[in-house]
């Protein structure tokens, strides 16, 4: 399975079966997040068969086996959200390829043993996790805007932008809000995300959507 195919693939799955990661995908998964973290300057982790990644009445009432998660974390700075958020949607889909299901979690998550866990550092920010691990289903696709609905291009659009808002309609994004607005100009293209305190993380996802639907070759962000 591609990256590409993975985008279609990916749905939030919140209930996952008895069964470990295997020491090799759990080599691929860190293999993966170093290199996300030596690129972007992040400080994601991987806490494998812990069970302590939701607060007791969330994991009774709305998940079942959770026990693998990546902290999203870095350090405090202005842009981080929109970096975890793009290196979270790379992660979310190279686990996919693997085989793995996954949830990007914003608020339901137990901030305080993220904080336990994480290596970061006391002055860094974690902005979520996304639980890994497989699915007892492969969830189904979440409830979607039109194209139009979050996109415009001046003149005749092209395949590529097309085929990059299409992608950033599959993307998660906090409370499914999809609140971006994606702007096209010959090869030009912006892209701003309005959801509040979540702006940052769904902008970050948002863009490396469209990069992988819309080819990097093609455009240029303004």
């Amino acid at each position: 399975m591609t990256l590409q195919e993975a985008m279609s693939a990916r749905h939030k799955v919140s209930k996952y079966k008895d069964k470990p990661l295997s020491a090799d995908v759990v080599r691929q998964l860190n293999d993966r997040i170093n290199a996300q973290n030596q690129k972007y300057g992040l400080n994601m982790q991987l806490v494998t068969e812990s069970k302590d990644a939701m607060p007791g009445v969330i994991a009774a009432l709305m998940s079942k086996g959770v026990k693998n998660y990546i902290i999203l974390a870095g350090p405090d700075t202005p842009d981080v959200d929109e970096k975890l958020g793009y290196s979270s949607a790379d992660l979310m889909l190279y686990a996919q390829t693997l085989g793995l299901n996954t949830w990007w979690i914003s608020g339901m998550y137990s901030r305080k043993n993220a904080k336990k866990n994480s290596n970061a550092g006391d002055n860094a920010k974690i902005i979520g996790i996304v639980v890994v691990g497989y699915g007892e289903d492969q969830g189904v696709p979440h409830k979607s805007k039109s194209a139009s609905d979050v996109s415009s291009y001046e003149g005749n659009a092209p395949e590529w932008f097309n085929a990059g808002v299409s992608a950033v309609l599959l993307a998660p994004t906090a409370m499914n809000k999809q609140a971006f607005a994606i702007k096209g100009k010959g090869n030009q293209v912006s892209m701003t995300c309005d959801n509040g305190s979540y702006s940052g993380a769904d902008l970050g996802i948002g863009k490396y959507h469209f990069e992988l639907g819309a080819g990097k070759e093609n455009f240029n962000w303004r």
